[in-house]
């Protein structure tokens, strides 16, 4: 943070960090902005705020906008947003927003002003444009997916009632079109003559003809390429930027968009060349278009590359056996091929008809379209950029389906196209396919470690080295420096600090198995991969409420699909499975099993914890902090990892630190806050310091246990692998070499001289070093 020359605090243009807020009708703006002086004592730069368009009533989320014209009543509203602004900037931080682009909420159309007028006037709506509806696939209307089964030969339009000038079906309500309700007809009769067609939930996976944001029929996608619908969906977005009241806007799923580089181009000149940071994850050695109007992606990727440089491969032969995974490359490939069929087959199936309508000349086209998605991989190419993923694509496909050959070389010129109506939904849906089949699915049946299937991560790539590690950071650094690192989310499976704990066990694999054995001996269940999943996420999250541990393994296994799903869930099944849950508390042998390996790891996940954020902290890019986590944070997925925080505890906590406090690395997390508001601050108050990457390598008999590079005037030294360091006998004579003259460790206060200094002296304390300057030190140096 600068100063102003007026003495009050001026905020920076790109923010150096960034604290991420869910807000609820519960947490809404007003409290947001009451957090400020909190969110400024800790260190953060910038307040991130989740979307605040008026969503859907009581969306514990926000991205199912209905009125892209308002701030969110339940969310604070307009003057909300006004309050927690001015607190920010007078503050001296600013405020980046999330935005939703690719879709509605529809799941009550009254509350949706564009899909009502959409249902009650068709394709003639003033809104039609609006929405992706193919409406010759239904003969003029646009299918609702909302009724329930027929029963007892009664059908469920004998359901539909009509009430105040509207249809009804049960709780929903629907638009009935003018002169389209007589007196004498009845409620079906009515819905005949509708431009809309109510159908069983069923046939959405195949029978839909409105695009939707993935398989959620309630998030109708939108289309932001049309100049008029742009416009429409970003009044409010603009006022804020008009008004001084943001600063920087995060683009949710830009895969979904038809042309993203097109529209994040619109979007730049709307607010102003404001900086833009968009949601989107990278597969392997994928880039992110350069051509792009945007600083960089939310972080996934950097939250990967954290986790693998802290796990240990001598491990995994034992975590793969035991779970039944096969550790390889081409056995992840053969997964997520399972999956992405089952998806594109399944819950897609609709949008894949769709793609294939657009080419009746060819055979098998559903089939042959299905099979190039499968194989599709990254989440997309944006003609011409990622011509060669498509390449790829379709040699995978025609060496998997040799009879489908004549299928593909029919769709490959037109899916090479970039003008073509065909390779521009196909670029729409390839995306699609790749979050429910792999995020959604294949992350949920490989399971050896399980921190290894987070969002954006490859699970194939189950470690990385050190000199990996800084290759890495090195180009991050050089092509993209204001990129957003994170370690948690809203999205992320599990939080930073449960990967932190399930991490170490990769390092202490054999015990694991014996933990695991006794577990399955007490209570367990009859599907092998996802029970390693419920145990390794209860030893992540331990101590756990009941409650909490249930919903998530039912989630998990519903999402995993092999022995239950959301649509048809196996009762018996789940039956065993929540009493497996149960015996984690009630068994004695169980429990005993679960605290025993628990406490095992626990240590070493506290220090994984803390060296995690350090080099998160001080790593190239803008990192980012998930609310809460500045303490401990033990949740799983969302809505898990939504719950309020409690910030009076926070409040507390850095008020001790700053009185001086050392604390402990234990059980109530105190060790976290100090790491994450002594690196804020230092990041705020010093951003020069941070500009450059050099690896920094270690000598000794533990070389390989250290993870320490400098930004130029800020050096990081964290330990890797504790477990195994403290099995070989510690650090040993191990040194490693600092920027000479005068230093101090940031976390403790300590200075020390330069050089060559014993690891066992630096990282006496904590787990991790971070060493800068004194200001008065550092500021001489300057001078000269």
């Amino acid at each position: 943070m600068t100063t102003a020359s007026g003495g009050g605090p001026q905020r920076s243009t790109v923010p150096v960090s960034t604290y991420r807020l869910q807000l609820t009708a519960d947490f809404r703006l007003q409290d947001a902005a009451a957090l400020v002086d909190y969110l400024q004592a800790l260190g953060a730069d910038w307040v991130y705020l989740s979307p605040i368009l008026r969503a859907e009533p009581g969306s514990t989320h926000g991205y199912d906008v209905v009125d892209h014209t308002e701030v969110d009543p339940e969310r604070g509203g307009a003057d909300g947003l006004t309050a927690l602004a001015e607190a920010a900037h007078a503050a001296g931080l600013g405020v980046l927003i999330d935005t939703v682009p690719n879709h509605m909420g529809v799941a009550t159309p009254v509350e949706n002003a564009w899909w009502w007028d959409l249902l009650q006037h068709g394709r003639d709506a003033e809104h039609a444009a609006a929405f992706d509806v193919d409406w010759e696939a239904g003969d003029g209307r646009i299918r609702v997916p909302i009724l329930g089964d027929d029963e007892d030969g009664r059908s469920a339009l004998d359901d539909l009632s009509i009430e105040d000038g509207e249809l009804r079906y049960f709780d929903h309500r629907l638009p009935i079109a003018p002169g389209t309700a007589d007196d004498d007809a009845s409620p079906r009769e009515v819905h005949d003559r509708q431009h809309y067609e109510l159908v069983n939930w069923r046939r959405a996976d195949s029978e839909l003809n409105y695009r939707r944001f993935f398989a959620v029929n309630t998030l109708a996608a939108i289309r932001v390429e049309d100049p008029a619908v742009f416009d429409g969906s970003h009044v409010e977005i603009g006022r804020w930027f008009d008004d001084g009241l943001a600063d920087g806007i995060r683009v949710d799923h830009p895969d979904g968009l038809l042309d993203p580089g097109a529209y994040l181009d619109r979007l730049s000149e709307r607010i102003g060349g404001a900086p833009i940071w968009v949601e989107k994850i990278l597969e392997g050695e994928e880039d992110l278009p350069a051509e792009w109007a945007t600083l960089g992606t939310t972080g996934y990727d950097a939250l990967g590359d954290v986790d693998r440089v802290l796990v240990d491969p001598t491990g995994l032969p034992t975590l793969g056996q035991l779970a039944g995974v096969e550790l390889t490359r081409e056995a992840w490939d053969d997964l997520v091929h399972t999956t992405k069929r089952g998806i594109a087959d399944g819950i897609l199936g609709s949008e894949v008809r769709r793609l294939a309508r657009l080419v009746p000349e060819v055979p098998d086209a559903v089939d042959a379209l299905a099979e190039i998605l499968t194989a599709f991989p990254v989440y997309r190419s944006y003609l011409p950029l990622g011509d060669e993923y498509l390449d790829a694509a379709l040699d995978e496909a025609e060496t998997r389906r040799p009879e489908l050959a004549d299928a593909f070389a029919a769709l490959a010129p037109r899916l090479r196209s970039a003008t073509d109506p065909l390779a521009a939904r196909f670029q729409q849906t390839s995306g699609m396919v790749m979050a429910k089949g792999v995020e959604d699915t294949a992350f949920y049946r490989y399971t050896a470690l399980t921190s290894l299937t987070e969002v954006g991560g490859d699970p194939a790539e189950t470690d990385i080295s050190v000199a990996e590690f800084h290759h890495r950071q090195a180009r991050r650094q050089a092509e993209w420096p204001s990129s957003m690192t994170t370690l948690s989310t809203h999205d992320t499976k599990r939080s930073e600090d449960v990967r932190a704990r399930i991490d170490a066990l990769s390092e202490v694999a054999d015990r694991w198995a014996e933990h695991a054995v006794a577990l399955h001996t007490s209570n367990g269940f009859p599907d092998r991969q996802l029970e390693q999943l419920v145990w390794q996420a209860a030893v992540g999250a331990w101590p756990i409420e009941r409650e909490r541990l249930h919903a998530y393994v039912e989630k998990a296994a519903r999402e995993a699909g092999d022995s239950t799903t959301w649509t048809a869930p196996d009762e018996t099944f789940e039956a065993a499975l929540h009493a497996a849950v149960d015996g984690l508390y009630d068994s004695r042998r169980a429990n005993a099993a679960l605290l025993d390996a628990v406490a095992d790891v626990e240590a070493a996940g506290w220090s994984n914890s803390l060296v995690a954020k350090a080099i998160q902290l001080t790593m190239p890019g803008v990192p980012d902090v998930y609310q809460g986590s500045e303490l401990w944070d033990r949740s799983l997925v969302d809505p898990d990892n939504r719950r309020s925080v409690d910030y009076a505890e926070r409040r507390a906590v850095l008020a001790r630190l700053d009185e001086g406090w050392l604390p402990p690395v234990d059980a109530d997390g105190a060790a976290k806050l100090l790491v994450t508001s002594r690196l804020l601050r230092l990041r705020r108050e010093h951003p020069t310091r941070f500009a450059e990457y050099t690896p920094i390598g270690a000598d000794g008999p533990a070389a390989d246990h250290v993870v320490a590079f400098s930004r130029g005037g800020v050096t990081t030294v964290a330990t890797r692998l504790s477990l195994r360091l403290a099995e070989h006998g510690g650090w040993k004579s191990t040194t490693v070499t600092l920027p000479e003259g005068r230093l101090v460790d940031v976390l403790t206060g300590r200075e020390l001289q330069g050089g060559e200094v014993r690891l066992a002296a630096l990282l006496e304390q904590y787990p991790v070093a971070v060493l800068t300057r004194p200001d008065d030190a550092a500021e001489a140096a300057s001078e000269e």
